[in-house]
Protein backbone atom coordinates (compact mmCIF):
# COMPACT_ATOMS: atom_id res chain seq x y z
CA UNK A 1 0.00 0.00 0.00
CA UNK A 2 3.08 2.48 0.52
CA UNK A 3 4.09 2.05 -3.21
CA UNK A 4 1.30 3.99 -4.40
CA UNK A 5 2.30 7.52 -5.00
CA UNK A 6 1.29 10.12 -1.95
CA UNK A 7 0.11 7.11 0.68
CA UNK A 8 3.54 7.46 1.94
CA UNK A 9 3.08 11.25 2.63
CA UNK A 10 -0.59 11.07 3.63
CA UNK A 11 0.60 8.46 6.48
CA UNK A 12 3.77 10.58 8.13
CA UNK A 13 1.44 13.52 7.59
CA UNK A 14 -1.85 12.61 8.89
CA UNK A 15 -3.68 15.79 10.31
CA UNK A 16 -2.47 17.56 7.37
CA UNK A 17 -3.57 15.35 4.77
CA UNK A 18 -6.77 15.20 6.46
CA UNK A 19 -7.09 19.29 6.46
CA UNK A 20 -6.68 18.90 2.58
CA UNK A 21 -8.82 16.82 1.83
CA UNK A 22 -12.06 18.15 4.43
CA UNK A 23 -10.93 21.37 2.51
CA UNK A 24 -11.11 20.10 -1.22
CA UNK A 25 -14.31 18.73 0.07
CA UNK A 26 -15.78 21.72 1.59
CA UNK A 27 -14.74 23.90 -1.40
CA UNK A 28 -16.49 22.20 -4.16
CA UNK A 29 -19.23 21.90 -1.85
CA UNK A 30 -19.11 25.88 -1.99
CA UNK A 31 -18.63 26.05 -5.52
CA UNK A 32 -21.36 24.17 -6.61
CA UNK A 33 -24.04 25.29 -4.08
CA UNK A 34 -22.95 29.03 -4.98
CA UNK A 35 -22.19 28.97 -8.70
CA UNK A 36 -25.33 30.74 -9.66
CA UNK A 37 -25.48 33.09 -6.68
CA UNK A 38 -23.40 36.07 -8.99
CA UNK A 39 -20.42 36.43 -6.64
CA UNK A 40 -17.64 38.55 -7.49
CA UNK A 41 -13.88 37.10 -8.05
CA UNK A 42 -13.09 39.21 -4.64
CA UNK A 43 -15.94 37.30 -2.82
CA UNK A 44 -15.42 33.94 -4.01
CA UNK A 45 -11.47 34.39 -3.13
CA UNK A 46 -12.17 35.38 0.05
CA UNK A 47 -15.35 32.91 0.50
CA UNK A 48 -13.04 29.52 -0.50
CA UNK A 49 -9.66 31.52 1.98
CA UNK A 50 -12.63 31.04 4.87
CA UNK A 51 -13.65 27.66 4.18
CA UNK A 52 -9.83 26.07 4.23
CA UNK A 53 -9.40 28.16 7.74
CA UNK A 54 -12.73 26.32 8.91
CA UNK A 55 -11.92 23.59 7.31
CA UNK A 56 -8.20 23.42 9.47
CA UNK A 57 -10.01 24.62 12.34
CA UNK A 58 -12.00 21.11 12.23
CA UNK A 59 -9.48 19.09 12.00
CA UNK A 60 -7.18 20.81 14.84
CA UNK A 61 -10.68 20.53 16.95
CA UNK A 62 -10.88 16.45 16.22
CA UNK A 63 -6.68 16.54 16.75
CA UNK A 64 -7.74 17.43 20.34
CA UNK A 65 -9.01 13.46 21.18
CA UNK A 66 -5.95 12.48 19.76
CA UNK A 67 -3.82 13.53 22.76
CA UNK A 68 -4.05 11.65 25.41
CA UNK A 69 -4.84 13.03 29.04
CA UNK A 70 -1.67 12.54 31.36
CA UNK A 71 -4.31 11.43 33.99
CA UNK A 72 -5.94 8.75 32.02
CA UNK A 73 -2.90 7.18 30.78
CA UNK A 74 -2.09 7.24 34.88
CA UNK A 75 -5.39 5.05 35.64
CA UNK A 76 -5.22 3.07 32.71
CA UNK A 77 -1.37 1.99 33.47
CA UNK A 78 -2.42 1.29 37.13
CA UNK A 79 -5.13 -0.93 36.27
CA UNK A 80 -2.79 -2.78 33.83
CA UNK A 81 -0.01 -3.36 36.48
CA UNK A 82 -3.36 -4.44 38.93
CA UNK A 83 -4.21 -6.68 36.60
CA UNK A 84 -0.65 -8.19 35.35
CA UNK A 85 -0.55 -8.44 39.88
CA UNK A 86 -3.76 -10.69 39.96
CA UNK A 87 -2.87 -12.88 37.19
CA UNK A 88 0.46 -13.51 38.64
CA UNK A 89 -1.32 -14.33 42.13
CA UNK A 90 -3.86 -17.02 40.84
CA UNK A 91 -0.68 -18.79 38.61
Amino acid sequence: MEHIPGVKWVLRHPRLSAWVILAVGMVALLVYEARNVGLETSQWIALIVATVLVAGACIWIISWEDQDDPEDVAEVSAAEGEAAQEAEGSA
